[in-house]
Formats: structure tokens, C-alpha cells, sequence
């Protein structure tokens, strides 16, 4: 944990938010505590991993773990999440910046139900 985080939150490096989603294979040595400890792995290795599974997939397309941000971010407003909702999820300040997205839908408002629908 973050060194300010730790004394603000103790408890939390146990809970199971504060795990990396993206685990390093090596244990490193804290350099605060002196434990042993796994952290995320790097962002190149990551890069790397995304650039592989592109090739074995065949695609003729430059893939990076941008292009699954966008990919998320779109499909989430396909399916008729509200811009607010996505905006909030992506970090952006400005929902002009989110709505961005809304150009590049295959399938705009679809996921988009009327409460008479059901």
C-alpha cells in the first residue's frame, strides 16, 4: 500500500479491493518494511501480453490496452449505460470527453429499453 494510504487504512492491503488485477510473477523486497511482497506487474509486460494476444488472434488492427478502454467504454453505451455512468467509470471530468464515444457506436441507442417495453 501507499505509504499514506497504509496509515490511513491499516486494514485495507488485506481486503480484497487492494489486490492487483494484474499480479507480477516475482516477489519483491519492500523497501519500507523489508517483506517480501508481490506487486503489479509492469506496464510494458502488460503491453506486451496485449500485442500478443492481437497477433494470435489475426488482427490486422494496432491493439493496445487503450483500445480496450474504448472498446469498454463503447460497448457500455451500446448496451444503453448511461454517459453519465461511463464518464464517471473512465475518470473523466468533462462529459464532452465521454461522449466522444457516442460517434463511434455500431448499434446507438439498442440498449436503450422503454419502461412500457417490458
Amino acid at each position: 500500500m501507499p505509504e499514506a494510504l497504509e496509515r490511513k487504512y491499516p486494514k485495507a492491503g488485506e481486503s480484497w479491493e487492494w489486490h492487483w488485477l494484474f499480479p507480477s510473477r516475482q516477489l519483491m523486497v519492500d523497501p519500507r518494511s523489508g517483506l517480501k511482497r508481490r506487486h503489479h506487474v509492469l506496464d510494458a509486460t502488460f503491453q506486451h501480453a496485449i500485442r500478443l494476444g492481437a497477433g494470435k488472434a489475426a488482427l490486422n488492427k494496432r491493439v493496445t490496452p487503450h483500445t480496450l478502454r474504448h472498446s469498454f467504454a463503447t460497448h457500455l453505451l451500446e448496451t444503453g449505460t448511461d454517459i453519465r455512468t461511463v464518464q464517471d467509470l473512465l475518470g473523466h471530468v468533462d462529459v464532452a470527453t465521454t461522449q466522444i464515444y457516442t460517434h463511434v457506436m455500431q448499434k446507438p441507442g439498442l440498449g436503450v429499453r422503454s419502461p412500457l417495453d417490458g
